[in-house]
């Protein structure tokens, strides 16, 4: 057994129990790289305090036993972030396809719906709330 297999596995045998990376942690270290980048380019040491700050609060989350709350904490976070991921996956779809198709909302329940360009005036019925209107695509 070598010197690095060594080290890999006291390292397993530290992290055993202990709740790791997730996606708060990720972005919790993400944030505290951009605060303290911003902070050493500024000069402002307040920003290079709060990246620091981060930074600890990441590492004692990924080193804590208390799997039970830090999954919480990340479903919560991916609660909040939800949201924003799926819009911005939505507007870039959108965006790829707006020579092809264009989109509008429906009058009632305000669904993003989407119709092919050049196709006139069309009855449409919303798959949502069941209204019928017409769009000119």
């Amino acid at each position: 057994m070598n010197f690095l297999q060594k080290i890999r596995e006291a390292l397993a045998r530290f992290m055993q129990g202990r709740h790791g990376a997730d996606n708060l942690s990720m972005a919790t270290l993400i944030a505290g790289l951009v605060l303290s980048l911003l902070g050493s380019f500024t000069g402002w040491g307040v920003l290079t305090l709060l990246g620091l700050v981060l930074y600890g609060w990441t590492l004692f989350r990924m080193l804590s036993r208390n799997n039970e709350a830090r999954i919480r904490e990340n479903q919560k976070y991916l609660a909040l972030t939800s949201g924003w991921k799926t819009s911005g996956s939505q507007f870039v779809r959108r965006l790829k396809n707006r020579k092809e198709f264009v989109y509008f909302k429906c009058p009632e329940c305000k669904v993003l719906l989407r119709s092919k360009r050049g196709s006139g005036m069309k009855e449409i019925t919303c798959p949502r709330c069941g209204k019928q209107f017409s769009h000119k695509a």
